[in-house]
């Protein structure tokens, strides 16, 4: 895919070339990167006078004191204080926040949604999402929601940042691009970016319309799960995760930047374009990753894994073992276990899951879940294959089979997803999802040795 050009009037750090045009690979680690020669101070952070006429700022991610602080310095043209002056509220209706219970919903359910389909509206970043459901408690940072968003227009002399949250996006169709205060990162589907908590931010149309979704995340981090016995290698690398390299705008127009702060919007105008960090250093980053880079782990003699197996990120929760999120992927991948029923099996367990459908089928649903789809499968409730997923599974030829042409996810949290009205009654809510599970049959037979 071709780079389309920079915005006009902004300026990028010198290209590391090849495939990390634009970008810095790894995850978690400490990045430098400059526009200008000098820019970045060498053996301290904060020096008395900064080169360029620049000012010092620290944006930090986590608290000071944590086991591994995470914090990025960063020079810029002006300091973040001139970009926030008297705050107004505003009203996004569509963006939801936990807290968010509506009496007249019912969370309780196995759920299937079509596509949330375009309007001919148009739509930005911000009127354009559609949260679909909540969890948690925003105020308390813990939790998360899922969003779908529709997005048709640019951004102009408009800026965001959420003070509560990180964002997860995975784009379905069409190709973003992200114009941060630490870079610019270009996305379409079968990548994801993750958008850090108080990362101010642009988004732009570069091929619309554009459909996709977001996991919002109040609570810890994401960060690449624990590997125990699998060891170094698979799943997600960290070389595959990319940062951007600086790119800075020093544009004097007026601008308006909107705040996200404890589930409300507010909105202040400034004079200015507020992406202006010519340099910084640290390892508080934007990213991107290309799903295609995930290399999954299965079995490979009997039995279906569980599906942590197919984590690429993980939020931890206050209690070990048992996440705020999980992001799950299910890729092409081979099929070859032995006297072994292949697609997910029945179950219910502690953990919500919100799945969508990037493209092809998914192999326990083969029929009804379209790309750009969702379900939901709330904490506790029964789930598993449709009748057709059965038979086929149960009667299959057990040789290799590559599953391909496949890509879905799941954003699974420990807590239960409450429904929002837009999800309950604006959706394309697939009424009759509930259904499949209908003429699953008896088949039990006392008769000893009978299958």
């Amino acid at each position: 895919m071709s780079d389309p050009a920079l915005p006009e009037g902004m300026t990028r750090a010198p290209s590391l070339g090849g495939v990390h045009e634009g970008y810095m690979p790894g995850f978690g680690n400490d990045f430098e990167t400059e526009v200008l020669p000098g820019a970045l101070p060498q053996g301290m952070n904060s020096p008395q006078k900064c080169e360029y006429g620049l000012y010092g700022e620290q944006l930090s991610g986590t608290a000071f004191t944590d086991v591994r602080p995470e914090r990025t310095w960063c020079y810029r043209i002006r300091p973040s204080v001139k970009h926030s002056h008297r705050y107004t509220k505003i009203d996004l209706p569509h963006w939801k926040s936990a807290p968010h219970v509506d009496p007249d919903v019912v969370s309780l359910g196995q759920y299937r949604w079509d596509p949330v389909p375009h309007t001919g509206e148009a739509l930005t970043w911000l009127t354009g999402m559609r949260t679909m459901t909540t969890a948690g408690d925003v105020n308390t940072q813990v939790g998360m929601a899922s969003h779908v968003y529709l997005v048709t227009e640019s951004m102009v002399d408009s800026y965001f940042y959420s003070a509560d949250s990180e964002l997860l996006v995975v784009p379905q169709e069409g190709r973003l691009r992200f114009c941060t205060e630490l870079g610019i990162i270009d996305l379409e589907p079968k990548e994801i970016a993750i958008l850090p908590r108080g990362l101010v931010y642009r988004v732009e149309v570069i091929e619309g319309p554009c459909r996709g979704f977001v996991c919002e995340n109040y609570g810890q981090k994401f960060e690449l799960p624990g590997r125990g016995p699998i060891g170094a290698n698979c799943m997600a690398n960290p070389r595959d995760f990319r940062a951007p390299v600086a790119a800075y705008e020093d544009r004097e127009v007026p601008s308006t930047l909107t705040i996200k702060w404890c589930g409300q919007f507010h909105e202040t105008k400034i004079g200015q374009s507020p992406l202006d960090v010519v340099a910084w250093h640290g390892n508080y980053a934007p990213y991107k990753y290309d799903l295609c880079t995930y290399c999954p782990v299965g079995a490979v003699l009997f039995d279906h894994p569980d599906p942590s197996i197919f984590t690429v990120l993980t939020a931890p929760s206050g209690q070990p073992g048992t996440a705020n999120i999980d992001f799950v992927l299910f890729r092409e991948r081979w099929m070859v276990a032995e006297n072994t029923f292949r697609p997910p099996w029945y179950h219910k367990n502690i953990m919500s899951e919100m799945m969508g459908n990037i493209y092809g089928q998914y192999d326990a649903k083969p029929q009804g879940f379209v790309p750009g789809g969702m379900s939901l499968h709330n904490m506790m409730l029964p789930h598993g294959p449709d009748r057709n997923a059965f038979e086929g599974a149960s009667n299959a030829n057990l040789g290799p089979d590559k599953l391909d042409n496949t890509m879905s996810f799941m954003f699974e949290t420990r807590f239960p997803q409450h429904l929002t009205g837009f999800a309950a009654n604006e959706a394309p809510l697939q009424d009759d999802y509930i259904d499949c599970w209908t003429d699953l049959e008896k088949k039990f037979d006392g008769t000893p040795g009978k299958k």
